[in-house]
């Protein structure tokens, strides 16, 4: 099963070596890894998605806990999180196609970030299903190159925070 782990950091150089490293060590695969700083500056927010049963997760949760520049790691369940993850798609569009693209584009509210006269590159931030059905539909006209980032996640209000 994937879980989705947010862990909140001191922003300073190697942590995420240190935290990346944790994972590595114990033979864990990071499915997705983003960084960015939260709205402090002294903070960042690692959102990591991995592979896994509540076991190990809880395991990696708390060696995670152990590290120096850790504040605090948060394991979302199912529902308790907003995720998105962005993606640049270039795909194969020649002037014939480029109708049938846009309306694809349009369909599932991806943006047209660059067109020439063979591409039309596409910007899409959603889920990873979300994704994963967009690429299907491009699939036919001949995808180039994807680029993705990493999940980022937030809790939703909705959620009572656990202590």
């Amino acid at each position: 099963m994937k879980y989705t782990l947010s862990v909140l950091v001191e922003n300073q150089a190697g942590v995420l070596s240190k935290v990346s490293g944790l994972f590595s060590r114990r033979g864990f695969n990071i499915d997705s890894l983003a960084v960015g700083i939260t709205e402090d500056s002294r903070f960042s927010k690692i959102t990591i998605v991995a592979d896994g049963d509540e076991y190990v997760i809880e395991q990696l949760e708390k060696q995670l806990n152990k590290l120096i520049p850790v504040i605090k790691v948060r394991t979302f369940a199912q529902g308790e999180f907003i995720s998105r993850e962005l993606s640049l798609i270039k795909v194969n569009c020649p002037s014939k196609q480029r109708l049938d693209i846009m309306k694809i584009s349009e369909l599932m509210d991806a943006r047209i970030v660059d067109v020439s006269v063979n591409t039309m590159t596409l910007q899409f931030a959603d889920t990873q299903d979300r994704f994963e059905t967009l690429v299907d539909l491009l699939k036919p006209y001949g995808i180039r190159e994807i680029v993705r980032t990493g999940t980022v996640a937030i809790e939703k209000d909705s959620v009572v925070s656990r202590k």
